[in-house]
């Protein structure tokens, strides 16, 4: 004999119940991103396509994962590594984490210094909640990503520093000095998402003797020093246009004072992997492993032990990023040649040329042109009118409607962008001409 279920549904109240949370959690908006994406979703149910360039992820279709990593992650399975890891990750694989930031980068770490995690993204949040106490301020530029959310969750004081199009949205020493003496926490992102643009090494060095200094009157002070969260998760994946440096190579000082954000996820199409690693002062790195034991945000066992030895077969993974650099390269050219294109014809759009990671910073100056009031009203024409999906430069903390985008290649081919450059163009001259 067998029992119906009991429905629940209507004991658990509203879907929304203010007074079931806390402040914390009532005051911290959604990802701006998957709210543009239930839109996208609605057009794609009714048939439509969209040359979707919102999400800052890889489609495996698109860009799938090397198949030495494939492999490597059915081995462990298949070999029982499925407990609890170590809480700052497993051995081997920080002992190849730091072989690869020798090899790749010139950097040597010791062991205490790396912590491996579920990705980037626990290793932001465990900077934040390592370093900050409540009140404490953080300086970062605006457009940036998460940067925001992250502050308020902390109950830090966010200091944001509009940056310009002149400097490709990346902050400068001249902008930043004023505010570091107040500052806790300063948040650098290069490659940086959402612009794609990258710090030039002589501002990045003007930034670093800027922090250096500031930590020397507060060491004498007996005050707690400035820290550098520096996240170059995108750091791969650049097109030589601007070299790649970090803090520590340009001024070996900033190590006391540098964390690094870094992992699989981007570098090797592993978005869903789940590795991640920090690197930094053994100080704040020991107790990062504590946060992170805590909220168990550590990645899973068999890609840990996966990664390991993935990231030791150097001719296998540089093979696969020639490719990986070349694939992304090319369909952020086909945006840029395509948006450079419709400005030569006399429209009012615009792009920087692609430095790395895997978006274009693309503008559609069309605020006050044909009823459009806001870059909302921008990004709605393109969806609707040329099933163009984009994500308006709000979305990374930036207030005001400049008509700038940042548009992602993850998950798209050089075929879609290609097709849907002709409907923007329409759209873009439709709206000019008030239709």
């Amino acid at each position: 004999m067998t029992t119906s279920a009991l429905d629940l549904t209507p004991h658990l109240g509203p879907a929304r119940d203010e007074a079931t949370v806390g402040t914390m959690a009532r005051g911290l908006t959604g990802s701006e991103i998957l709210k543009i994406a239930g839109e996208i979703r609605e057009l794609t149910t009714r048939g439509q396509s969209v040359c979707n360039l919102t999400v800052g992820d890889f489609s495996p279709q698109e860009f799938p994962i090397p198949a030495e990593l494939r492999d490597e992650i059915a081995k462990a399975l298949a070999a029982g590594e499925t407990n609890y890891p170590p809480s700052d990750g497993v051995l081997a694989l920080r002992q190849s984490v730091q072989r690869f930031y020798e090899r790749e980068l010139k950097l040597r770490f010791p062991l205490e210094s790396i912590v491996i995690a579920s990705g980037a993204r626990p290793i932001i949040y465990g900077t934040y909640r390592t370093v900050l106490d409540a009140g404490d301020t953080v300086v970062y530029p605006v457009p940036s990503w998460n940067n925001n959310h992250y502050t308020y969750m902390m109950g830090a004081r966010g200091v944001q520093v509009p940056t310009s199009v002149e400097n490709g949205f990346m902050p400068t020493p001249e902008q930043l000095a004023p505010h570091l003496a107040e500052a806790r926490l300063l948040a650098l992102c290069s490659p940086l998402n959402p612009t794609g643009t990258m710090l030039a090494p002589e501002a990045l060095r003007g930034i670093c003797e800027l922090v250096v200094a500031e930590n020397r009157r507060r060491k004498a002070d007996g005050r707690k020093p400035l820290i550098v969260m520096f996240d170059q998760i995108y750091w791969v994946l650049s097109f030589g246009r601007v070299p790649h440096v970090t803090p520590v190579e340009l001024v070996p000082e900033m190590a006391a004072y540098t964390v690094f954000v870094d992992g699989i996820s981007k570098a090797f199409a592993a978005t869903g992997v789940r590795v991640g690693w920090g690197i930094g002062p053994p100080s704040i790195i020991s107790r990062m492993r504590d946060v992170l034991g805590h909220v168990g945000a550590w990645a899973p066992k068999p890609e840990q032990v996966a990664v390991a030895h993935y990231l030791d077969h150097a001719d296998a993974s540089h093979g696969f990023l020639v490719k990986m650099r070349r694939d992304v390269d090319e369909r952020l050219e086909a945006l840029h040649q395509g948006i450079t294109a419709m400005r030569e014809a006399g429209l009012p759009v615009r792009s920087i040329a692609p430095q790395g990671a895997i978006y274009l910073s693309v503008q559609f100056d069309l605020v006050g042109k044909g009823g459009l009031k806001s870059n909302d009203d921008i990004r709605k024409l393109l969806l609707e009118k040329a099933r163009f999906a984009v994500v308006p430069f709000q979305a990374f903390g930036l207030k005001e409607d400049t008509g700038w985008f940042r548009l992602s290649v993850g998950a798209t081919s050089v075929a879609e962008i290609r097709e849907a450059l002709p409907r923007v163009e329409t759209a873009v001259r439709e709206a000019l001409a008030g239709r």
